[in-house]
């Protein structure tokens, strides 16, 4: 079992206890809500009492927000990442520098190649077998 250390365990009291003010609720409204008594409930916001798992998660659907925004406020949430394949893309962009009349012809043949790839697929999970 991995216990929080009491900085952490302040922090994540402080976290709460700032995201429930912003709410407008009240320490009663939310102990109530989590099963326990206020007494408790002001022991976490405290950081004086850790918790479970159970209680942040009832904690995090009662203020709207996903655990680890509970959890890490201030933390930037990773960002998509986009693996570009560079030579795809460049060739992409001069396509569209063509003329109207060569970009249909580019993407009547593009439509027409993946349209037999997808009946040679097709005919070899129905048929070919």
């Amino acid at each position: 079992m991995v216990l929080m250390t009491n900085f952490t365990a302040m922090n994540l009291g402080e976290n709460i206890k700032n995201i429930r003010k912003e709410r407008g609720l009240q320490q009663k409204q939310v102990a109530l809500e989590i099963g326990v008594d206020q007494s408790n409930y002001n022991k976490i916001e405290n950081g004086k009492r850790e918790p479970s798992v159970a209680a942040l998660k009832q904690l995090a659907d009662i203020f709207g927000v996903t655990l680890d925004f509970l959890v890490n406020p201030d933390k930037d949430l990773p960002q998509e990442v986009v693996i570009e394949d560079k030579a795809a893309a460049e060739q992409l962009r001069l396509i569209a520098e063509l003329d109207k009349e060569d970009k249909d012809v580019i993407f009547k043949m593009i439509d027409t190649m993946l349209t037999k790839k997808k009946f040679k697929d097709f005919f070899e999970e129905n048929i070919g077998k």
